[in-house]
This record gives C-alpha cells, structure tokens and sequence, in this order.
C-alpha cells in the first residue's frame, strides 16, 4: 500500500486546520517535515491533494476522496483501540461458547448467569450451530471456549477437566430390557434407538455397539432432549442419555435407567480453549468456575438432597 496511518492523519489535519504550520504544531512536526510527507503522499499517489487559496490549504478533488476515506479509517482506528483498552482492563468483551452436546444447554445458563453478576460488560454468544464440531470451531477462530467429552491432540489447545459423567439406558419401567442389570451391545440389536446425532456421531454407538459389530433395529435422530425423553416414555424405543439429563423423570418413576455394560459407561467433560497467553482474564475466569462447580452432576445431586430431607 502507498498509505500510511500517519499519512490520513496528515491530511485531516491539513483540511482542519487549513495551515501547514498550524498542522505541523498539531502533529508535531516542523512546517519543512510536513511538506516533505504531503510532496511523497501527491508522489504516491500521481496527483495534488491540496491548493493554496487566499493563504489556506484548500483539498483538491482528489483530496477530498481521501479525507472522507482518512477520517473513516482513523475513526475505526480510534474505536478499536478503545475496545481493545477496555478488553485489557477486564471490563467488556465477548465470551463465544458452544458445547459438544445439546443436553449440556440447560445446565449452562445457570453458569452464565452466574458469570454475569461478576462481568456484567461481557457479551455472552451461545454459538449452537457448532454444537456438532466445537473444537474445529475453536481452532477456526469462531469460539472462545468449548465444553466437549473428546479428546484431540493438537498442540494448539488446551484442556481443563471439568466432570465426569454416566451415560445410561432410558426406558419405559415396562421395558422388556427393564429387569436387566445392565446392557450390554447386543441387547439394542432389536430396538429403536432414538439419539440427539446420527450412528456416526453417536458416542456410544462408535464405542460400544460398532465394536460388537451390533446396529440398532431402527435409529431415531431428535436433537430436543425433552422430545427423546417423551418418545420414550410413549414406548416409541430407547434412548441414551447422561443419567443428570433424565434425573428428574427416572426419581419419578416414570422412566428406568439402566446402565451399560457392568462397568458402567462414563464420559470426561473438559473446557477447552486455544493456548494463548495473552487470554482476556474473564475468559480464564470462566473456565475455573466451570471446573469448581461440578456441574451438572453436582445440580443433580443437590436436588436429590433436597428431595430426601
């Protein structure tokens, strides 16, 4: 490019100022230092930018078109560094989040909520249509951090342990599976599998049943937790969810949990971010709170408590 920040600069306070004197005082340069940049700026570009008329330095044509363009680029200069300045100061930014389920969407906002009340300034954006890939999301500038049950070696990221979780089968408490102490891969060979993803997507599917070489009779793809839960509850099949998603209808009798294989099937949650030291501390903040809560096992588990005294 044949333009500098310092060069727009010039040029609004030329027009401002209608001085070469006055402007050098106001930039800080000498009047001969002034004139030599706006002679290189008219070189540059093969054109005068102003005339001298009746002692005042009046924009030609040309002139004009880079002011209106100079003010516009200075000005979003000026807006930038200060939301920079506020970002570094810890008082306003944007937190972009997304998680690697959509079960993990109502216990979230609980979080959030309380994040809130300590930076009040800071945007929060849900990015649910990255639900399906966070980390490559992350990794393509679109997040800032990401609850995910995976795990990725790039050295780009790094990982925060967050909780640990049982994935369990959900059924009618008439079930033909019912009575069983646990599932194991074959027992889903004759059911319907109603699941937030696709088989290929599906974590239990590639790591329980896949192995086996067992495929459900029929697959269901409902991403709404609530509408899963009441497919199962109306006998349309099974479903496997996180025991915390089902809790509630499982304490109530309306729906049986059971788990699977006889060693249980348990994922680990980790908050993930990309390896940057020079993070805004709210997001950093926001991690830790995400690792002291325990959530949502620990929601999970309080209510119960509550239900029992």
């Amino acid at each position: 490019m044949n333009l500098e920040v310092r060069h727009l600069k010039l040029i609004v306070a030329i027009t401002e100022e209608q001085s070469v004197t006055k402007a050098g005082k106001r930039l800080n340069l000498t009047q001969s230092a002034l004139s030599h940049q706006l002679k290189d700026i008219e070189e540059r570009l093969g054109t005068p930018l102003f005339l001298r008329l009746n002692k005042k330095m009046v924009p030609t044509q040309a002139g004009e078109r880079l002011l209106a363009s100079a003010k516009m680029v200075l000005g979003e200069l000026k807006r930038a560094e200060e939301e920079i300045s506020l970002m570094s100061s810890n008082g306003h930014g944007v937190l972009r989040i997304s998680t690697e389920c959509y079960t993990c969407y109502h216990w979230l906002p609980d979080m959030l909520k309380v994040f809130k009340e300590k930076y009040p300034a800071v945007e929060i954006n849900i990015v649910v249509e990255a639900t399906r890939r966070p980390i490559q999301a992350l990794l393509d500038g679109e997040l800032d951090v990401a609850i995910v049950n995976t795990r990725d070696d790039d050295r780009q990221l790094v990982f925060t342990p967050l909780f640990q979780d049982e994935m369990v089968a959900i059924m009618r408490p008439d079930h033909r599976l019912a009575s069983r102490p646990y599932l194991e891969a074959g027992d889903f060979a004759e059911e319907n599998l109603i699941m937030h993803n696709s088989l290929k997507e599906n974590l239990v599917f590639q790591k329980l049943l896949l192995p086996a070489g067992v495929s459900p009779r029929q697959a269901s793809q409902v991403h709404l937790t609530e509408a899963i839960i009441e497919m199962v509850k109306a006998g349309l099949g099974i479903s496997v969810l996180a025991r915390w998603a089902a809790w509630m209808q499982i304490e109530s009798g309306a729906l049986l949990a059971v788990p699977l294989t006889g060693k249980g099937f348990y994922r680990e949650w980790s908050a993930v971010m990309l390896k940057n030291k020079s993070s805004p501390p709210y997001l950093l903040e926001f991690v830790e709170l995400l690792a002291s809560s325990s959530m949502p096992v620990a929601k999970m588990n309080s209510k119960k408590r509550a239900t029992v005294s």
